[in-house]
Parts: C-alpha cells; sequence; structure tokens
C-alpha cells in the first residue's frame, strides 16, 4: 500500500544494542515477531518510501525496508544515522526508533500538519505525558545540512540539536510510545 509520498520513512536501527549485551535490537522478538517488523508495518502505510539505517545484519533488514543505509561516519547515536541518509524521493522525512512497536498510525500526518502550519519550522516531534520524544519527528530534508557542522563540534545529542533548529511539538496521548530497550522487554 503507497503512502504519502511526501514523507519518506526512516527506521533508525544503527545501535550497538549496548543495553542489551550487543544484541541487534531491531531483530529481537517482542510478542513473536522483530521490532523492526512491527515499526515497518505501522510505518509503510504513512510514507512513499521506507529505509532502515542499520550497520549489521543488512540482508535482515532488507525485507522491511525499500532500502537500508549504513552510517558513514565513526559518530555514533541516531544522528550518525541521519548524517549518513541516502537521496530520498521526498523533502520530508519520518524518522522513528527500531523499538517502538506501538507508534501512531497517524505519526507521519500529524507531524507533517504541524510542519504545514509552522512554515519557519523545519521540525516537529512528538510528546506524550510530558515526555519528549525526539526520535519520532518529521523534518524537512533541508535541516540536515547543518548537521555536520553539529556533530563536528562534538555535539551528540538529539534534544541538543533540535534546540538549534526551529522546531515544534505534537502532543500524542496513550501507550504509543512504548519503549522496548532493556532485555526484560523481550520474548
Amino acid at each position: 500500500m503507497q503512502g504519502d509520498t511526501r514523507l519518506t520513512g526512516v527506521i533508525l536501527a544503527g545501535g550497538a544494542g549496548l543495553r542489551l549485551g550487543g544484541r541487534d535490537k531491531g531483530l529481537l522478538h517482542w510478542r513473536g515477531q522483530p521490532l523492526v517488523a512491527q515499526v515497518a508495518a505501522r510505518l509503510r502505510p504513512q510514507v512513499g518510501e521506507l529505509l532502515i539505517n542499520c550497520n549489521r545484519n543488512r540482508d535482515d533488514y532488507k525485507r522491511y525496508a525499500d532500502r537500508v543505509f549504513s552510517d558513514l561516519t565513526d559518530v555514533s547515536g541516531p544522528l550518525a544515522g541521519l548524517h549518513s541518509l541516502p537521496e530520498t524521493r521526498s523533502s520530508l522525512l519520518l524518522v522513528t526508533p527500531c523499538d517502538t512497536p506501538l507508534l501512531p498510525l497517524n505519526l507521519g500526518e500529524r507531524l507533517r500538519l504541524a510542519l504545514d502550519a509552522s512554515p519557519e519550522a523545519d521540525i516537529a516531534y512528538a510528546s506524550a505525558a510530558g515526555c519528549a520524544h525526539y526520535l519520532h519527528a518529521v523534518l524537512r530534508r533541508r535541516v540536515l545540512a547543518g548537521l555536520p557542522d553539529y556533530l563536528g563540534s562534538g555535539g551528540r545529542s538529539v534534544q541538543g540539536w533540535y534546540a538549534s533548529q526551529h522546531a515544534v511539538t505534537v502532543e500524542f496521548s496513550g501507550p504509543d510510545f512504548l519503549n522496548c530497550n532493556t532485555p526484560d522487554a523481550f520474548d
């Protein structure tokens, strides 16, 4: 099913899995399926193209995306994945981590609408119950042009990078941002 062609989905699965003993988090099973399968299933109807950033097990991830790509820098963290993003079909990126299998089915639409309503903003990210979910965001591709300078100055924090940009927050409710990142979360 073709989703919103104005959005390219990007699942960030390039982490080292340090909290999980080095296991590849996106491929761990939660409720009988790999996390990445569940995230991709919820993201796919929302986007025109789906990419996954992974630094290992590329063949395993290929089945869930149109394309996979790896970090092109020694910098670690989610910003390394965004910095390494290849060309995309659209100028809007719907970004999500691989470890939130219940993400909202209207995440892309709500975040995109917030950007449409705030043309000066380059980033719209989710918030729920007073917690910011910086990696659930729609970004204008153009904002990535400044990322090398931020990384080059030693910046690694997504929150810190957003603070230097024009960003808006969109409030969500419910359990949509359940984060599976500890060993007891898995089957």
